[in-house]
């Protein structure tokens, strides 16, 4: 038979679990408006039944509350979380394209197009009025502006590289305070759910903090129970908490964490002629790195990979995209004869290795991207080449730096410099830039220097590039064709893109006749000029005033792109955000009605023990039991 006390124990519970309920809806009523909290409820279930000693044989011992729980779907976690990652990918190309488009657009005044277009009316000018100084100066100062036009687009897309590299690093630093912060919430959490009960707060800051990773990089986590070793079927409470980044990284395993460590290229490991200095590669350091520490041994970050998504994936295709068009072949094998092609090392001790690609981008010196002097892999190990040389043909030819060749590079492997990136970012328009340069180059000096000044002295040439160690020197015709091994305009591009210093300083020098014999007005050379860029095919198939048709058709295609994806992706986090919402958010009318009806029990379970405190009243007071 129960106590007479049983009642009373029975309210009792009841009143304990209306006032949990209570103080939890409490609680959500005045988290409501804030970010990243998760609704609570009360979890309740019946008390085990007392055996009784009577007919009806069992007797409900009221309720127990078992828990304050969140209410929260992982489904919804793992969707919003994936639009993040795809949303912080598009929304850095778009903002950076943006940019891009800005730089190329031409405001009718000092546009390629409208630069190119003065320099026809000048040219123009000088043929009508028979070559006068003055004609063929202005002339010059069209072409020179030209010029400066594509050294000022040139600088502000790098400048736009430098700004994206310094914020892939701030990504990074990111990425490892958030590993570091969710590492010490794992362990917080554990010592408290140890104990039974539920760290709601910290797993919602922990789930806002993997909310905030999903923007920088892809993101997957996992959950699962640590058991009892020496009873496998009882559960600790404590969990092991893992989070994956870029599909392959474990960011964190429970208390461990990695960091993401940004290390400067060095001034002679650049992979692209056109990257500023200093760009960073990644590498995956463990917890106890600090700056400053050796990072030979850190293992790399793939930055090839195309499942890294978030911010990062969009920063990278910005500062690296290069539209598949990167130097690849395979080191050749040589017979061990003298003069073969292959890995050979010289009586000097200087090392040498060809080799032979097969791209035909790589076969066209236009195209050329490669540094002078740069890091090159081959197989899986990495060296620094001092300088190359190409055969005109297929092979390339590199001068291994005798300090990094800790052993002799092997033959038949795959030979890379850099990585391919299929997206078309900043190095994919500055190669664009330097390929137009130097076709319109070449094609406008073979005319140029066919011909004659006025006063019957050979012609020289137009373009020309100043000499990276020396702004003042420029190269020469020679250096740039005779001489320049099989390398045509490549040491030609868009940062030091000039006119010769001679036209500069004597306009005269303008070579406008095609025929020696002729007289100071004879301008049969300005008129090959003319036809040459009104009908030759220098670049994509397009004459040379074509050029930014052809790249503002692409950075065009890239901005549309970027910018629908953006506003899809954007819809979709309003769409999940407001689905996760329904689930797990604070919804006002619902807690108003909760707050009656667990108003409603808290008063009905007053009302119990108050019925039973009077009775207990006439039967202890009043009986004399």
């Amino acid at each position: 038979m129960p106590s007479q006390f049983f009642g009373l124990n029975i309210a009792a519970t009841g009143l304990r679990a209306a006032n949990a309920a209570l103080n939890t809806t409490a609680n959500n009523i005045s988290n409501a408006n804030t970010d990243g909290y998760t609704r609570q409820t009360v979890k309740q279930e019946a008390n085990d039944a007392l055996r009784v000693f009577a007919t009806y044989g069992c007797a409900g011992a009221g309720v127990d509350t078992i828990a304050i729980e969140r209410v929260r779907d992982e489904f919804y976690d793992t969707k919003y979380r994936n639009n993040e990652t795809l949303l912080g990918n598009v929304k850095q190309k778009n903002y950076y394209n943006g940019l891009i488009e800005q730089y190329l657009d031409d405001d009718g005044n000092t546009g390629f197009s409208s630069l190119f277009n003065k320099m026809q009316a000048a040219m123009q000018s000088v043929m009508t009025a028979a070559g006068t100084t003055e004609t063929k100066s202005s002339f010059v100062s069209s072409v020179k502006s030209i010029t400066e036009y594509f050294n000022n687009v040139y600088n502000s897309l790098q400048n736009e590289q430098a700004d994206v590299n310094a914020e892939i690093k701030l990504c990074a630093d990111r990425v490892s305070a958030i590993a570091q912060e969710v590492a010490s919430i794992n362990k917080q959490i554990n010592i408290i759910e140890m104990t039974g009960a539920r760290a709601n707060e910290l797993r919602d800051k922990r789930d806002v903090l993997i909310d905030d990773l999903s923007k920088i990089i892809s993101v997957e986590v996992k959950e699962t129970p640590i058991v009892d070793e020496t009873q496998p079927d009882r559960e600790t409470g404590a969990t092991r908490y893992q989070v994956w980044v870029g599909s392959a990284y474990e960011l964190v395993d429970t208390y461990e964490y990695k960091q993401m460590v940004c290390v400067s290229r060095a001034d002679d490991g650049s992979v692209n002629q056109n990257d500023v200095k200093g760009l960073f590669d990644i590498k995956w350091g463990g917890s106890n790195y600090k700056d400053g520490d050796d990072v030979s041994e850190l293992a790399d970050f793939a930055l090839d990979s195309q499942l890294i998504g978030g911010e990062l994936q969009g920063l990278l295709a910005m500062r690296d995209g290069n539209n598949y068009q990167y130097f690849h072949g395979v080191s050749q094998v040589t017979d061990g004869k003298a003069g073969t092609e292959g890995v050979k090392v010289h009586d000097d001790g200087t090392v040498t290795m060809s080799v032979k690609v097969d791209a035909d981008y790589l076969k066209d010196m236009t195209k050329a991207t490669i540094p002078e002097t740069g890091s090159i892999k081959v197989g899986s190990k990495t060296y620094k080449y001092d300088n190359w040389e190409y055969d005109g043909d297929s092979v390339y030819t590199f001068t291994i730096d005798p300090e990094t060749l800790t052993s002799t590079p092997d033959e038949n492997k795959t030979v890379s410099i850099g990585y391919s990136n299929s997206y078309q970012g900043i190095p994919y328009y500055m190669s664009q830039m330097n390929e137009w340069i130097r076709q319109f180059s070449d094609a406008f000096n073979r005319i140029m220097v066919a011909g004659y000044s006025s006063d019957s002295l050979d012609g020289i040439s137009v373009f020309t590039a100043t000499m990276d160690n020396n702004s003042a020197a420029d190269y020469t015709y020679e250096e740039l064709t005779t001489l320049s091994k099989n390398k045509g305009y490549y040491k030609v591009r868009g940062g030091n893109f000039t006119v010769n210093s001679v036209l500069i300083n004597d306009s005269d020098r303008l070579a406008t006749k095609a025929d020696i014999t002729e007289g100071e007005s004879e301008f049969g050379n300005l008129t090959k000029l003319k036809e040459m860029l009104n009908t030759q095919k220098i670049f994509r198939g397009a004459t040379s005033g074509e050029f930014l048709t052809k790249v503002l058709g692409d950075v065009a295609l890239n901005k549309s792109n970027s910018q629908t994806l953006e506003e899809t992706y954007t819809s979709l986090e309003n769409t999940i955000g407001n689905q996760r919402l329904s689930e797990s958010g604070v919804d006002e009318d619902e807690e108003a009605s909760n707050l009656v009806k667990f108003q409603n029990a808290y008063t009905l379970s007053s009302k119990m023990i108050q019925t039973l405190t009077e009775i207990y009243d006439r039967l202890i007071l009043q009986t004399g039991v």
